[in-house]
């Protein structure tokens, strides 16, 4: 467990940007500390600030040199990175009140044509497909982050028993809202891609539109829970 206290590790990642590391810990104070900070830099952001990207336990701040070449005594890192220390014990402060983030339902239809690896799944498991389905839908998740694709949320909080390796053979094209399980995660796939997640359901609703605003329907932050759902609900939900 990540100690809010704890200084984090900041190094370059080019002239442009530093890294905030919080150490080797993927849990919920790790996120509630890298979650404030974004926050706090966003409502505070110090000279030259061009974007911040959370991620599991790294806070990436993109940054404009030329912005902060006004002074000879320090480089344009140092003095972000300076900044960036200023603003520490703020957000360790804010870490340790947040409130939690909206919780957000996702209904999913599990299995068939929607989950064609739930078998899978479930073999790997030693479980019956609907113990894999209650199993899956049971906990409160929390949104890590959101990548790889615009929109794909990273979730924690999957049940043990259910990790399972991803495929050996990516599939070419992955349907947009398949839900799927790769090691100990669980995701959604917002757009149509390429994946090698394990899928297990489905859900008809849109998890990224580019002219919704915010374009993502989840943030860092946010809790999720899944509704299982039947093949005629995804068929109503979806027209």
């Amino acid at each position: 467990m990540t100690d809010p206290n704890a200084a984090p590790h900041f190094y370059p990642l080019s002239d442009a940007a530093v890294v905030l590391e919080f150490g080797q810990a993927i849990d919920p104070a790790t996120h509630q500390l890298i979650r404030a900070f974004a926050q706090l830099l966003a409502q505070y952001p110090p000279p030259g600030l061009r974007e911040v990207v959370p991620a599991f336990t790294t806070l990436t701040v993109y940054y404009d040199p030329w912005a902060l070449r006004h002074s000879r005594a320090e480089l344009p890192y140092e003095q972000m990175v300076g900044a960036l220390q200023g603003l520490l014990p703020t957000a360790q402060a804010a870490a340790t009140i947040a409130a939690p983030g909206p919780l957000v339902e996702i209904p999913v239809c599990y299995g068939g044509d929607y989950g064609p690896d739930l078998e899978l799944v479930a073999r790997h498991a030693q479980l019956s497909t609907a113990e894999v389905i209650a199993r899956h839908a049971a906990p409160e998740y929390l949104v890590y982050m959101v990548g790889f694709a615009p929109g794909f949320p990273y979730l924690g909080g999957l049940d043990a028993r259910l990790a399972t390796p991803r495929r050996a053979q990516p599939r070419p094209l992955v349907p947009a809202g398949a839900v799927g399980i790769a090691g100990a995660q669980t995701g959604i796939y917002s757009l149509p891609t390429p994946g090698g997640w394990q899928l297990i359901g489905r859900t008809p609703r849109r998890l990224f539109d580019p002219v919704r605003t915010p374009p993502s329907l989840l943030q860092a932050g946010d809790r999720l829970r899944f509704v299982p759902i039947s093949v005629t609900a995804f068929s109503r939900l979806n027209a």
